[in-house]
């Protein structure tokens, strides 16, 4: 990230710019949390509506300012959603597009500041911000909210989109271990790309060129994936791929973000039902701000949790009115009462949907050796015995898995704490940018 820098700045000011989908929103803001701990002046970027999310991260850190854009029109998002959450996976496309729009007003921003930012780290979805760093001559780098075995994955993909579009399986010779994988569990935007459609290509250019920053940071640890990240070390020709998570252990409270005082009185008496729990005891179920089960799967799952026998805690998109009255997101009748007591835990059961699901579902049970599979397919519905069953076994498990689990859990603890891969990686960061000019 060398550029001609006359002193050191011991604070410099960098512009963070975070994606709107859950997943990659607050693992960047854990990421800034982290960067405003050690001294850096930080402007992040968002439209009025992500604004609150930001409240705990402001009220901590005073030199963190709020740079609010109003969310560029598009016609297949309605007035008033700023986020992914509000569209689903389908939304992505739209939203991504929507957002280069910013590139103008980021310019003109950036040329009428006194002491405009040195630096850009902005999410792998706006890797048109490459472009715009080139432009204003400072360094951008990326920041991936998942693994470096993502990532890696996307940059092929999206580098050879022709050849891996006319194959229905493709084995990745060039990555650690070989993996193969079948072209319907790429993500969904990959599988619409046509090179006649200007929006694909401006996605496609995106993810090319995230490989092409400054560095990037990846949400991951050393002892969780170090083959994939000296990969993609290798691969980019330097060394400035910053390996800063589990991101999630060490971002700034949180409890409360955005949510309203019913809903934090609901995870107070969530917390206080888990300390009850013998450790190891609850399974988590959740499938994340975007995905909202059918009736069906929600009737397998439902049926499949009461048949374990386990504890759980089950956290439950709700849909709209109509979508409820079809089924979507509702909680089977009667199922509350017939399970009180139970709730969810440690041990990871994979049923990728969409998205990076299945990269990280073959990373976590065919790599690691830390989940099951028990079922796949955004159209799938597991058979709720066999579900059961899986469920009771790992709960139950007490051999190579678990102790797998808990040795992961330790190591992702320790890349954490002080003197941890995680820190120092944080900490090298920090080093590198402060030999920027301020």
């Amino acid at each position: 990230m060398a550029t001609t820098a006359t002193r050191p700045n011991p604070h410099p000011h960098i512009l963070v710019f975070p994606y709107p989908a859950q997943g990659h929103m607050l693992a960047l803001l854990d990421l800034t949390h982290q960067l405003a701990l050690r001294g850096l002046t930080i402007t992040i970027l968002v439209t009025p509506k992500n604004l609150p999310v930001l409240s705990p991260l402001l009220s901590s850190h005073p030199s963190i300012t709020p740079l609010v854009f109003p969310f560029p029109s598009h016609h297949l998002i309605p007035p008033g959603v700023e986020h992914v959450k509000d569209l689903g996976n389908s939304g992505n496309l739209p939203i991504m597009v929507a957002l280069g729009k910013l590139h103008d007003p980021l310019v003109e921003w950036f040329d009428s500041h006194s002491e405009p930012p040195v630096a850009i780290v902005s999410d792998f979805f706006l890797g048109w911000t490459q472009c715009l760093a080139i432009r204003l001559q400072i360094p951008r780098l990326t920041f991936y909210s998942s693994v470096a075995f993502v990532g890696s994955i996307f940059d092929y993909i999206w580098n050879n989109v022709e050849k891996v579009t006319s194959l229905s399986e493709i084995e990745f010779g060039n990555l650690p271990g070989s993996p193969v994988f079948k072209q319907e569990h790429f993500p969904s935007l990959f599988k619409l790309y046509k090179p006649s459609d200007p929006d694909l290509e401006m996605i496609k250019d995106g993810h090319v060129a995230n490989t092409k920053s400054s560095g990037c940071f990846i949400n991951s640890f050393e002892d969780l994936e170090a083959e994939y990240v000296q990969w993609l070390k290798t691969h980019v020709g330097h060394n400035r791929v910053f390996s800063v998570g589990p991101l999630s252990l060490i971002g700034p409270d949180v409890s409360d973000r955005g949510n309203s005082g019913s809903v934090s009185e609901m995870n107070d008496q969530v917390l206080t039902w888990l300390d009850r729990c013998p450790d190891g005891s609850v399974v988590y179920v959740c499938f994340g701000s975007q995905k909202l089960l059918r009736k069906e799967q929600m009737e397998a799952l439902a049926n499949g949790l009461e048949k374990s026998g386990t504890r759980f805690i089950w956290v439950v998109k709700s849909g709209t009115t109509q979508q409820q009255v079809e089924g979507f997101g509702v909680v089977p009748y009667g199922f509350e009462q017939r399970t009180a007591g139970q709730v969810a835990g440690v041990m990871i059961l994979a049923w990728p949907m969409e998205a990076d699901q299945f990269l990280n579902a073959r990373l976590l049970v065919d790599n690691i050796g830390v989940a099951v599979r028990v079922c796949e397919g955004a159209d799938s519905v597991p058979d709720s015995d066999e579900l059961g069953r899986a469920i009771a076994e790992v709960m139950t498990e007490s051999g190579g898995m678990k102790a797998n689990a808990k040795d992961l859990k330790e190591k992702a603890l320790a890349a954490v704490s002080h003197g941890g891969s995680s820190m120092k990686d944080l900490d090298r960061f920090v080093e590198e940018l402060g030999q920027l000019g301020g």
